[in-house]
């Protein structure tokens, strides 16, 4: 009998197929969707359903349309989807979702995110305990609540739709004409670039597009669709040079994360990446509110308030962000792990949103990218450096104690420790939340400083 606990997560569905994700799992999990948002006081008639390139992907789908439609909810079935389009339909539709996708795992996974109307997340606070507690009972055989009649499952291409609501939203077609390198790495971008930035459903943009790795394959076979990881970056970066592009695109397995890399293949840090995108949000609504999370680099508030506009801190993780976009009604909000949120696309994620910002602020001015995001970087970052420990409390206490000395040293508990010192140097250690890590984030002012300061944590962490 399957165990729910292990596979619903804090913000998803998660696990290998078949051993923790199978049709009955699935089912279940459909039928306690729509029950549970009823119960939670909201009407569901209709369900939209997308899933993504993996092979388990279409059964699984199937299987969560059978259990929805079973509890009376008709199901409008998007087909192959980003997760962002899946967001779109949600939003556009107005609907609640569910997206099949284990984004960057490896091919053996399997996962289900899952939204209510208007894109709204659905989390551990938000509903989804209570649909993992109902479809374990279902599982476990308790009888569903009785549906009058079943609902219908009918097909909706949305596409063409989402490409077109995207063009609305950043004009490409008056920029000059730019030579884009893509990596899909076998992912849903494959399915996605060509009908937003090429000419598959829409008119020509300005772009010549050089596909990389475009074939949908939920094996990946060239590389992990986790451009988080450099090795995966790399047939990218060898590609833009050698067709002097003018940069290049890297999405993840469900396309809901983008990461560039400028016409040298050097990556643009997804902190550049939120500071420009803010610049440019805010030239459009003045004086309005954007998100980011506390290991996000320290240009990006002062960036964000230097052009008038208020910068809010938050916790690492998408729940968060989507929780303060809708609670201040902030226009943008951007995180390390390259997921941008727009309060123009339901307060949800989209790389593809944000690539558009990024290709028409390089077009819209004749500088190579390179000078363009220089303009967003100050400081010298880390990057996210894991470590295993065995008490992930012991180690944060220790290391606060180590600095709870140090003149004009900031300290607050966000999430996990962070100590901001005098000179602008800062230090977060935030532990996992599903494994036995302690995850460190430096910035500085220049690399010998941050060097100093990561090493030193890392001698107390590692000891």
């Amino acid at each position: 009998m399957a165990d729910l606990a292990k596979l619903v997560k804090a913000y998803d569905v998660r696990g290998i197929v078949p051993d923790q994700l199978n049709d009955d799992v699935a089912r279940a999990i459909g039928t306690a969707f729509v029950e549970t948002l009823r119960l939670r006081g909201e009407p569901v008639e209709r369900v939209v359903v997308a899933y993504d390139m993996r092979a388990s992907s279409p059964g699984l789908a199937a299987a969560f349309a059978a259990g929805a439609t079973a509890a009376g909810a008709e199901v409008v079935d998007a087909g192959l989807a980003s997760t962002d389009l899946l967001y779109y339909a949600s939003g556009s539709l107005d609907l609640p979702g569910a997206m099949f996708t284990a984004s960057h795992n490896p091919a053996r996974y399997n996962g289900i995110k899952l939204c209510r109307r208007g894109a709204k997340p659905v989390g551990q606070d938000s509903g989804l305990t209570e649909i993992r507690d109902r479809a374990q009972q279902l599982l476990d055989g308790a009888a569903p609540a009785r549906a009058a009649e079943p609902g219908q499952v009918v097909r909706r291409d949305l596409l063409g739709e989402y490409a077109a609501h995207l063009r609305t939203l950043v004009d490409l077609s008056r920029i000059r004409r730019l030579k884009v390198v893509v990596d899909a790495g076998n992912g849903m971008a494959g399915h996605t670039v060509p009908a937003v930035l090429g000419d598959a459903v829409l008119p020509p943009l300005p772009l010549e597009i050089v596909p990389l790795y475009f074939e949908l394959d939920g094996t990946f076979p060239n590389h992990e669709a986790n451009p988080l990881e450099p090795a995966n970056l790399v047939d990218l970066q060898k590609t833009v040079r050698e067709q002097d592009a003018d940069l290049g695109l890297a999405f993840d397995g469900d396309a809901d994360r983008c990461f560039v890399v400028d016409a040298n293949g050097d990556p643009v840090s997804p902190s550049a990446v939120t500071a420009l995108v803010a610049v440019r949000e805010l030239a459009r609504h003045p004086g309005g509110m954007i998100i980011h999370n506390l290991i996000t680099s320290s240009a990006v508030p002062e960036i964000v308030a230097e052009h008038g506009g208020v910068p809010v801190r938050t916790r690492v993780g998408h729940s968060f962000i989507k929780g303060e976009m809708a609670r201040t009604g902030a226009i943008f909000g951007g995180e390390h792990s390259a997921h941008y949120y727009f309060r123009d696309f339901w307060g949800a994620d989209t790389g593809m949103l944000a690539a558009m910002h990024v290709l028409a602020a390089l077009g819209e001015q004749d500088q190579p990218l390179s000078r363009l995001a220089a303009r967003f970087v100050r400081y010298a970052a880390s990057g996210e450096i894991n470590s295993t420990v065995t008490d992930q409390q012991a180690k944060l206490a220790e290391v606060e104690s180590a600095f709870a000395g140090t003149a004009g040293a900031q300290v607050d508990h966000l999430d996990g420790l962070t100590v901001r010192f005098p000179d602008d140097a800062w230090v977060n250690l935030r532990p996992s939340n599903t494994e036995p890590l302690l995850r460190l984030n430096v910035e500085a002012r220049d690399h010998g400083r941050m060097a100093a300061l990561r090493d030193e944590v890392l001698g107390i962490v590692r000891a």
